[in-house]
């Protein structure tokens, strides 16, 4: 039984998700859905990615956390127009809950939304958003296993960041066996290793997120 209610919970995110993706194609919006655990530096790299791309790209951010709009306030001062979704307890957003903000968004000024989903590595990759892609964000302080154990959001992955590389002297996590892991799962997929509070590899992840966006992504390298 709970199988089956499952499967019908997901049939139905699956079709809003179809019918998101049709909206969002029909403006040219791309949409991604940044994933990773709680404290990943989701929120930082976003900060990052404003402050340096907000006059190349027009962004739309939704904010997905189970309580307040803390995320939200740190990323106010660029001036990019944000929607909170907070979810009251549940450990995931859904396609429904992102068709209903998205006509808060003026879509024919935004080049590109992107989702803060909620600190999660299992319920979020289940459900399809209506995104473009998927990114999964894992940092250097959870370990060298997340791809191993948590194998459904890397195979989704269309790139990978692994954050806090700054602190690789200091953790234990072997990079080798992380890059071992990912390259069983989804060996095409490209790693981008970055430190947000550094700025080690950010560029790399500025070209990355300027090759989404139609009509940026000619003469994007060496903005």
């Amino acid at each position: 039984m709970e199988i089956k209610i499952m499967k019908n919970i997901l049939d139905r995110n699956q079709n809003k998700a179809d019918e998101v993706r049709e909206q969002l194609k029909s403006k040219g919006v791309p949409m991604l859905n940044l994933i990773s655990s709680p404290g990943a530096g989701k929120t930082t790299l976003l900060e990052r990615t404003c402050e340096k791309l907000s006059n190349r790209i027009r962004f739309g951010i939704i904010e997905g956390d189970i309580t307040t709009d803390r995320d939200a306030q740190r990323l106010k001062k660029y001036d990019v127009p944000i929607v909170v979704i907070n979810t009251e307890g549940g450990c995931h957003l859904d396609s429904h809950s992102i068709s209903r903000v998205l006509d808060l968004f003026d879509l024919e000024s935004i080049d590109l939304l992107i989702v803060e989903n909620v600190g999660n590595l299992i319920c979020p990759s289940q459900f399809d958003l209506g995104e473009t892609c998927k990114v999964a964000i894992v940092s250097t302080t959870e370990g060298d296993d997340k791809p191993a154990k948590y194998p459904m959001l890397f195979r989704q992955a269309k790139v990978v960041v692994l954050n806090k590389i700054d602190l690789l002297p200091y953790v234990n996590f072997d990079i080798s066996s992380f890059r071992s892991d990912m390259g069983k799962l989804n060996g095409s997929v490209p790693i981008i290793d970055i430190s947000c509070t550094r700025g080690d590899g950010l560029e790399s992840w500025y070209e990355w997120v300027g090759e989404q966006v139609p009509g940026v992504r000619q003469g994007f390298r060496g903005y």
